[in-house]
């Protein structure tokens, strides 16, 4: 009862004057925002990529900034590419990207089932209507036929397109067909509409797919039913008020209208997002792991640079300035549709990068989000170091808020995201060094081990704080000492502490280890120097 109550409230709303009136001019305003309905429907075939999630984030957005309701439905009609657990992880990414549905497989609500394939006997109800009423009809076209229409067409240099021939059958000839026991699909037949399409982004576009498209498919021999049908049913009995999907399905528009038309259903305000391309102008593929939203929170990315990072590239905000990093509740109250790009946009990685370290600096200020942060540092380091963590008093220190902190502080304008962090070039401030490259020592009249222990001597004693400026300056004088030249002493205190030839100033170096873990670090390399010899 509150299931079908709840239908007839926002059905009634979709057919109200005000509701007619937004539908014919295909704009926003006040007086149709009252209950606005998005939702984001995608197949679970894999991993939710950017294309995707800008579609998620933008209906997310519209929704939030009109206070409606953003919908997750799965649109898993297409059986034979379903991925086991794929509408599950997209819901997942949905909530860990800040953007969470409020009606969905798994949090419900009143309009569900929220995945097709279990409101299959919804759809043959509403077949059954358009059959009634001589909208669409029953096609018994073979496999072959059909191939035979596409083989055909290419042989031509045509576009493939179903004949309709199926449109014209007599009674006689259906019956025959239904007594031979031979299968067939629903097809819905296509009007040679002249009206344009209102397109709340592109505006208005020519309508014309009655003549270069036959009569689609609607219902599937096996009872499923395509994308479009499925899509026009669902989009009506949730209520959806306004749909923004990619502009791949712009020419599909014209049938879907056409299907609204056919049920008597007044159709929700459609508007159609750009393309997202690669940088070398190729269009996006699931099938690219660099592009998948799992693959980035993986990479030590946060939810707020990839949201930041896409709204950049695809507009619908004035103003916006790049040196900013807005908030999901910022990027709500600064949503406007009107200024959503039309042209494709290409990925500029660099922006993803840069929104990450303003993320990064964010959660350095912010105590509850540094939490968070340390948190998923250390699980990384002891995921990627173990044991290694552990091997010396001096590494205790390692996991400690503080040291994490220092380092995060250190390293906020060298890196980009928290896995930079895991770099074999700074496996040195995590863990002591396995190796000294003995071979690679810079040559100098004294030996690297009386060097190295006079050091260690001037550290121990030092009363000074472990600055840069103070370490840089000890290590200075211990090279006018023994009449080394500056870039030679360095050379071996940088390798003694971290097995690198190159890297950060050795002072800075030196101060983001600290005294003790230095003083071990010297000790060590004293060691390795000693049994290689």
């Amino acid at each position: 009862m509150l299931h079908r109550a709840l239908l007839r409230q926002v059905t009634a709303h979709c057919c109200s004057s005000h509701s007619r009136q937004c539908i014919r001019s295909f704009r926003v305003s006040s007086c149709c925002l009252d209950d606005v309905r998005v939702r984001f429907a995608p197949s679970p075939t894999g991993y939710l990529h950017l294309g995707g999630l800008r579609t998620a984030l933008y209906n997310f957005l519209f929704a939030k900034a009109n206070n409606g309701k953003f919908i997750l439905r799965i649109e898993d009609t297409d059986q034979s590419r379903l991925v086991p657990q794929a509408s599950e992880r997209l819901e997942e990414m949905l909530v860990w990207a800040k953007i969470p549905p409020d009606e969905s497989p798994e949090v419900g609500g009143p309009v569900g089932p929220y995945m097709q394939s279990q409101r299959l006997p919804l759809y043959q109800e509403y077949v059954k209507k358009l059959l009634e009423n001589g909208t669409a009809y029953n096609c018994y076209c073979s496999s072959r036929r059909l191939n035979w229409l596409r083989s055909d067409a290419i042989r031509r240099n045509e576009v493939p397109r179903y004949d309709n021939r199926c449109r014209h059958l007599s009674q006689n000839q259906i019956k025959e067909q239904e007594l031979k026991g031979n299968e067939s699909c629903i097809r819905f037949k296509l009007g040679a509409v002249k009206e344009p399409i209102e397109d709340l982004i592109y505006g208005s576009l020519a309508n014309t797919v009655a003549e270069q498209e036959g009569d689609p498919v609607i219902m599937k021999a096996d009872g499923f039913p395509t994308y479009h049908f499925a899509n026009v049913v669902d989009d009506h009995l949730m209520g959806i008020t306004h749909v923004l999907r990619g502009v791949e399905w712009q020419v599909s528009t014209s049938k879907h209208l056409q299907l609204y038309r056919a049920f008597g259903w007044n159709p929700p305000v459609i508007g159609h997002l750009p393309l997202i391309l690669n940088r070398d102008g190729s269009k996006l593929s699931k099938r690219q792991g660099d592009v998948h939203i799992e693959h980035y929170r993986a990479q030590g990315y946060a939810a707020e640079a990839i949201l930041n990072f896409v709204t950049d590239i695809g507009g619908g905000f004035e103003g916006r300035d790049s040196r900013h990093l807005l908030s999901v509740e910022e990027l709500i109250e600064r949503f406007d549709v009107s200024r959503i790009t039309k042209n494709s946009c290409r990925l500029d990685m660099e922006k993803l990068y840069h929104y990450n370290q303003l993320s990064l600096h964010k959660c350095l200020e912010d105590p509850s989000e540094l939490k968070v942060l340390l948190a998923q540092l250390r699980d990384l380091l002891r995921k990627t170091y173990g044991e290694r963590l552990w091997s010396s008093t001096a590494q205790e220190r390692v996991l400690s808020t503080d040291y994490l902190t220092q380092v995060l502080e250190w390293s906020k304008v060298r890196i980009t995201c928290l896995q930079d962090l895991l770099h074999p070039d700074v496996s040195y401030v995590w863990v002591v060094p396995d190796q000294l490259p003995v071979s690679g020592l810079p040559a100098m009249p004294c030996s690297h081990v009386t060097v190295l222990r006079r050091v260690e001597d001037l550290i121990a004693s030092s009363t000074d704080s472990f600055t840069k400026e103070n370490i840089a300056r000890l290590v200075k004088n211990v090279g006018k000492e023994y009449k080394l030249k500056t870039p030679v002493i360095m050379k071996l205190m940088r390798m003694s502490v971290s097995g690198l030839t190159e890297g950060p100033p050795v002072g800075e170096m030196l101060a983001v280890l600290g005294k003790e873990a230095t003083l071990e670090r010297i000790r060590h390399a004293v060691w390795l120097i000693q049994s290689n010899n």
